[in-house]
């Protein structure tokens, strides 16, 4: 409605039904990114599908440069656009669940081990 405004239009006069963005109806209310596969494939597979693709194409935290950044690059490859690294993941997400209990694993006995060699100085 502002570009007619700007051009001296009155759009109640032409007639025109003008719908903004915050107007315009939603087109998938359950379904999300999983709309495209209609009614087929199942509802619990759909619901599987949906998790997957919205993790995947989610931007995740860059853990070098913190910024909202990393976007999935192939299977397994996430690039940070901020810093422009290249960091292994998971397939859908950027860390997996046993990839954090190693992490948290590593962590503690490198700090057991940190703890034992003061010990003896």
């Amino acid at each position: 409605s502002d570009v007619y405004k700007r051009q001296g239009i009155n759009a109640e006069y032409m007639g025109l039904l003008i719908i903004t963005g915050d107007q315009m109806g939603k087109r998938t209310h359950k379904v999300g990114i999983c709309g495209k596969f209609g009614t087929r494939y199942g509802a619990s597979l759909r619901k599987m599908i949906k998790k997957f693709e919205e993790s995947q194409h989610a931007r995740y935290t860059c853990p070098f440069c913190g910024k909202t950044a990393i976007k999935r690059k192939a299977v397994g490859i996430w690039q940070c656009r901020g810093c422009n690294k290249l960091i292994a993941g998971g397939a859908w997400e950027l860390t997996t669940a046993p990839a954090l209990a190693v992490k948290a694993t590593v962590h503690r006995l490198k700090k057991v081990k940190l703890g034992a060699t003061k010990s003896k100085e």
